[in-house]
């Protein structure tokens, strides 16, 4: 580990990303968004708000932004209006956006093919294993979490092998998605390692092969 992008997913949480950015230069960066579980009531004010936030140097993406239909109490009007304002930074910016979706696939590939067009794309914790195909025709970056190395997601691992590796990402999406190997503990970025290996294993290289292309593609992508 030497480098750590810090999510923010409401007002407070990206503040505390950027000023953990500030504190440990060099080492952490942070993204700035408006998680759907966190979107009701956005506003206008709410977007300025983020766009000034975005324009910090140490901030190398926006989001985690996207739909969330799974059981969030945020209505889908509130999610869709944040989820279009952060495409618009995103844009301005020429920054990465994160995408989270959850039980939500139609609406967030829809969306991000509408008006999604000249931006960066990554998804999160990737989910839609019967939409790979879609996805990696968009251009669409596809990032995975500790959940790829549970029995019970066979579906999302396959998807693991296909995707090109020059558009993949691994991530911790501490302090949750513990992988399978240490799954009682609470998640930690270190984690990562394991996830990593179940990847590198499932496409049949090295480990350093797979820890090489995933450093060129995140320092690519956020620019450290």
């Amino acid at each position: 580990m030497t480098k750590l992008l810090a999510i923010g997913m409401d007002p407070d949480s990206c503040r505390y990303a950027l000023a953990a950015a500030e504190r440990f230069e060099g080492t952490v960066y942070a993204a700035v968004g408006r998680h759907p579980n966190s979107s009701a009531r956005f506003t206008d004010s709410d977007a300025e708000d983020l766009a000034v936030l975005s324009r910090d140097p140490r901030c190398r993406a926006i989001g985690e932004t996207g739909f969330d239909f799974y059981r969030s109490t945020v209505s889908r009007e509130d999610q869709a209006r944040a989820f279009a304002a952060q495409i618009t930074i995103a844009r301005d910016t020429g920054k990465p956006l994160v995408i989270h979706t959850r039980d939500a696939d139609d609406a967030t590939i829809d969306t991000l093919t509408r008006d999604g067009q000249g931006v960066t794309v990554i998804l999160h914790c990737f989910s839609m294993a019967a939409r790979l195909d879609e996805c990696l025709d968009q251009g669409w970056l596809v990032s995975y979490a500790g959940n790829v190395t549970y029995p019970k997601s066979q579906a999302i691992a396959s998807t693991a092998a296909r995707v090109p590796l020059d558009r993949l990402l691994v991530e911790t999406d501490a302090p949750y998605l513990t992988p399978q190997v240490v799954r009682k503990e609470r998640n930690q970025p270190a984690n990562v390692v394991h996830t990593a290996g179940f990847v590198a294993d499932l496409r049949g290289i090295a480990y350093d092969k797979l820890e090489a292309a995933v450093d060129a593609n995140a320092a690519r992508l956020f620019g450290w």
